[in-house]
């Protein structure tokens, strides 16, 4: 039988003279079940790590062993791969995260490298920008992207396609309260990019789920934050490991791992997964909605990867694969009165 747990959340407008309310459609101790009603990509298995999708209609799919992006049609057939022979021998040494940009050419996170690599659609080389330890990345307008990375003592940089630094923002001292600013580089969080030019931080080193939402320019918009009080129905140490530094000293305080986020193009609305639960917020950072996701025949699905489309959700498991499912915050919308909808 699929588990509950208690879950809210609270948003903290940034941009100064904003206020806002949470408001939620269902109860907050709700979370619904849903089920995938097919496996895609069957090629796909372990080490899903990222799902694009560009405008022709192609999906692009990043897994082990993460020296190859495989590129997949709608119905599922294997189109290709990047690098392919109009790479001219370019080589993705191990790759952490990939982005598409509005042309389509594909953005790729090589920390093998210390490189972020750019491919035009076909597969060619267009730009290596040497970036150390790169971890996630979101393409941007005008020769751009964001990127957090190993070293950085900030949390997002943005270079150009020719190198330079442009600029970079978020400190240690926004590290939520509770977090812990001096963790390792890993675990400051990943990043994720929207059609509006929008980039997520989605913080790692914090033991709540904390999301920070700014604009190219590093002004805040918005901040989705859970407190993990809210998900107590499971025992903290399922959630991740408890470390103890030395023997009778205090245990670390556990943490809520994003395993994956991703935001609809058409409403802007943004789904966070946290082991197998998918959290939906709207726009502004109000939660709307919670399900926990399982294969047809009730396997748990936690997702590492999710790609938001206007029939549907692809969901990415490691090791299980990717798998389709309808999208639940349509029959949520057809419930709800049409003003709680806009």
């Amino acid at each position: 039988m699929l588990r509950r747990r208690q879950l809210g959340v609270s948003l903290a407008v940034l941009a100064a003279g904003w206020t806002l309310s949470p408001a939620a459609p269902q109860d907050q101790g709700h979370v619904e079940p849903i089920f995938a009603r097919a496996r895609v990509f069957s090629g796909v298995g372990p080490g899903v790590a990222a799902l694009k999708r560009d405008s022709a209609g192609r999906y692009f799919v990043l897994a082990a062993p993460a020296n190859t992006i495989a590129i997949y049609g709608f119905d599922g057939a294997r189109l290709g791969q990047i690098p392919n022979a109009n790479s001219r021998g370019a080589k993705i040494s191990y790759a952490q995260d990939l982005d598409l940009d509005a042309a389509g050419r594909i953005f790729v996170a090589d920390r093998g490298a210390n490189a972020v690599k750019v491919f035009n659609p076909d597969g060619s080389l267009a730009a290596t920008v040497r970036v150390a330890g790169p971890m996630s990345l979101a393409a941007l307008s005008g020769d751009e992207f964001a990127v957090a990375t190993l070293p950085s003592d900030r949390l997002v940089s943005i270079f150009n396609l020719q190198g330079k630094l442009v600029r970079s923002f978020g400190d240690f001292s926004d590290v939520p309260e509770g977090g812990d600013a001096n963790s390792l580089p890993l675990s400051r969080g990943r990043l994720y990019g929207d059609t509006a030019g929008h980039i997520y931080f989605a913080f790692t080193a914090s033991p709540d789920l904390d999301i920070r939402k700014y604009d190219r320019f590093g002004f805040a918009a918005s901040e989705i934050s859970v407190p993990s009080s809210w998900f107590t129905a499971q025992p903290q140490g399922q959630l991740s490991n408890t470390i103890t530094i030395e023997k009778n000293g205090p245990p670390a305080p556990a943490r809520l791992i994003i395993g994956a986020i991703a935001v609809d193009p058409e409403t802007q609305r943004i789904w966070a997964a946290i082991e197998d639960e998918l959290i939906e917020f709207d726009k502004d950072g109000n939660r709307r909605a919670a399900y926990r996701t399982a294969t047809a025949d009730g396997a748990r699905i936690e997702p590492s990867a999710i790609l938001v489309e206007s029939r549907r959700i692809l969901v990415a498991d490691d090791p299980l694969g990717v798998f389709d499912f309808a999208r639940p915050d349509k029959q949520l919308d057809k419930q709800l009165p049409v003003a709680s909808q806009r």
